[in-house]
C-alpha cells in the first residue's frame, strides 16, 4: 500500500510517499525558517499562506521522484492536530481532496504519533513496549507505549516545553532564529562548570517537567553578566552551555526514572529537540550503564516532516481505518485520545 503523507502543522510543509512493502519511496521537505526570521517567531497566518503556495508543488516533486502518478496512491494521511488551526487546514483540505479525487481514504493523523513513530523508519526500530520521550518546541512528554495507538501519558511540561524554553533563552540570549539549533551551537562553545543552573523538579517524586523556573534563571544570569547593556560572547556562550546541560540533565533524570518505574529497556526520544546532539550523547551514555538502549530518527526526521505522517498513516491504513468525507481539525489533541490497533 502507497500512502501519500502531508505535513502542514507549523513552519515545514512536508510531503511524502511510503510503501508498505518497499518503505519510503521519497520525500520532500520546505523549511519557512527565512520566512519567520524577521520576526524572531512563527506569524501563523504567514505560515498557511506559505503552506498554499508549497503544499502542491512538493506533492508534484515526490510522485516524480517516485515515478508515481495520483492513481498509484493508496491513501492520503494528512496531519490533522495538534498545531496551528490554519496551517492544519491547509493540508486537511488538500488531503481529503486528494483522497476524494483519486478515490481512495484519508487518514487523518496525530502529529505527535507521527514523531513518536517516526524511529520505525530507520533500519534499526524498537520493538514494544517502550518508553517515549516527545520532545519538541510544543511537547515534553514521557510516554509508555505499549504498540500503536496504545499509549499512556506518564508526564509532561506544566508550563514551558523543552524546545520553547530553548528558543526563549536564545532570544535572552540575543541569538537568531530559530533559537533551539544556535543556543546548541553557542553551548559547544562554552564552558560548562562556569554556571551551574537549576534542575527543575528532579528532587521531587514524579515525572512532570517544569522549564519556566529555568527560563527565568537564565534571564537573571543574562543580566547579571551584561556589561554597559552588551552581553561579550564569552559569556553567552557559557550562559547557553549551563542552559543546555541543565536541560538535558533533567530530561536525562527523567527518563531513566521512567524506565525503573515501567521496568523496561528501550527508550525513544522524538521531536525537535531529539537532534540536539549533547542530549542524545548523554541518554546513551547513561543508557548503556544500565543495559538500555535509545532509539531515535535520523536529523531529517527529528523536525516536522511527511516521512513520519505518511508512516503513521500507513500503519492506520492497514489496521482498516480510514475518515470521512468531513475535513476536521484539532488544535489540541490528547494522545490517549487516539484508538489503538487490533494486534
Amino acid at each position: 500500500m502507497r500512502v501519500l503523507g502531508l505535513e502542514s502543522s507549523c513552519d515545514e510543509t512536508g510531503v511524502a510517499i511510503y510503501d508498505s512493502e518497499r518503505g519510503l519511496l521519497a520525500d520532500a521537505l520546505y523549511s519557512q525558517i527565512a520566512l519567520h526570521a524577521e520576526f524572531g517567531g512563527v506569524v501563523p497566518e504567514l505560515a498557511s499562506r506559505d503552506h498554499v503556495r508549497k503544499l502542491l508543488p512538493l506533492v508534484r516533486q515526490v510522485l516524480d521522484s517516485a515515478n508515481l502518478r495520483g492513481s498509484d496512491i493508496d491513501a492520503v494521511a494528512y496531519t490533522a492536530g495538534p498545531g496551528l488551526a490554519g496551517a492544519l487546514m491547509v493540508g486537511a483540505c488538500a488531503g481529503r481532496a486528494m483522497a476524494y479525487a483519486w478515490g481512495v481514504p484519508a487518514l487523518a493523523v496525530h502529529h505527535m504519533e507521527g514523531h513518536l513513530l517516526a524511529p520505525m523508519l530507520e533500519d534499526t526500530a524498537p520493538e514494544f513496549p517502550f518508553i517515549a520521550l516527545l520532545v519538541s518546541g510544543g511537547h515534553t512528554q514521557l510516554v509508555r507505549v505499549d504498540g500503536i495507538g496504545n499509549y499512556r501519558l506518564l508526564g509532561e511540561s506544566l508550563d514551558d516545553a523543552a524546545g520553547e524554553a530553548f528558543d526563549k533563552a536564545a532570544k535572552m540570549l540575543g541569538l537568531p532564529y530559530p533559537g533551539g539549533p544556535q543556543l546548541a551551537k553557542a553551548a559547544a562553545q562554552g564552558d560548562v562548570s562556569r554556571f551551574t543552573f537549576p534542575r527543575p523538579m528532579v528532587n521531587r517524586p514524579g515525572l512532570d517537567f517544569s522549564f519556566s523556573g529555568l527560563k527565568t534563571y537564565t534571564l537573571n544570569t543574562v543580566a547579571e553578566c551584561r556589561v554597559d547593556g552588551q552581553l561579550s560572547d564569552g559569556d553567552r556562550n557559557d550562559i547557553a552551555a549551563a542552559f543546555q546541560e541543565a536541560v538535558v540533565d533533567t530530561l536525562t533524570i527523567k527518563c531513566l526514572r521512567a524506565l525503573k518505574q515501567e521496568g523496561l529497556k528501550r527508550l525513544v526520544i522524538a521531536g525537535g529537540v531529539s537532534a540536539n546532539t549533547a542530549l542524545r550523547e548523554r541518554l546513551e551514555g547513561r543508557l548503556a550503564t544500565i543495559g538500555a538502549a535509545v532509539y531515535y530518527p535520523r536529523p531529517a526526521y527529528c523536525t516536522d516532516n511527511g516521512a513520519m505522517i505518511a508512516y503513521a498513516g500507513c500503519c492506520r491504513l492497514l489496521a482498516g481505518q480510514s475518515e470521512t468525507l468531513a475535513v476536521q481539525v484539532k488544535p489540541r489533541w490528547p494522545m490517549n485520545e487516539l484508538p489503538g490497533l487490533e494486534r
